[in-house]
């Protein structure tokens, strides 16, 4: 393929990935909606590097809701839900309920700089090189999976949410009922 053609087909799944996401972010203004999946799976374990230089596996939140979220820094959606991730991070800080904000081939400088803009205190994980994505059925940023304490996902949402609503934020708190 020459580097024209293949040019154009990295622009065309770029404009794919930011009309998913825009879409969805333009849903999400009427309705915070969570999505239960169909079939509750086994969330797929990882160990990443942070931005903050230290290590993030997934097996080490198990007992509490883990809500895993897969972004970038370049997507309009992802940058808009950051800010009421971190509210709801506020809210749910020692509770049982952690937020995982994975960047998706990003370098830590990238995201660094990002953070100046979009100041969070929970951990962003980097998957540089696509291989923890790759493990979930992701099809547009942002996509956010929900993790119940025994380790399964039971929900997911594709596109922005304000994370800090309260009817979300209930319903995150119920799955760590018996």
């Amino acid at each position: 393929m020459n580097d024209r053609r293949h040019g154009l087909w990295r622009y065309a799944g770029l404009a794919l990935w930011l009309a998913i996401g825009a879409t969805a972010a333009e849903e999400t203004k009427t309705a915070q909606t969570l999505p239960a999946v169909a079939k509750p799976f086994a969330a797929p374990d990882f160990t990443l590097k942070g931005e903050d230089g230290k290590t993030y596996r997934l097996s080490d939140y198990r007992g509490q809701v883990v809500l895993l979220n897969f972004w970038a820094t370049w997507c309009p959606p992802c940058r808009y839900e950051m800010p009421s991730m971190e509210r709801a991070h506020r809210k749910v800080k020692g509770k049982n309920i952690a937020i995982l904000a994975v960047n998706v081939g990003e370098d830590e400088n990238t995201v660094f700089a990002f953070t100046g803009h979009y100041p969070v205190t929970f951990p962003l994980p980097l998957d540089i090189d696509g291989s923890v994505i790759q493990k979930y059925p992701v099809i547009g940023l942002p996509t956010t999976y929900v993790i119940d304490p025994r380790g399964n996902v039971t929900h997911r949402a594709v596109g922005s949410r304000e994370w800090d609503d309260d009817q979300l934020l209930d319903r995150l708190r119920k799955l760590l009922k018996p």
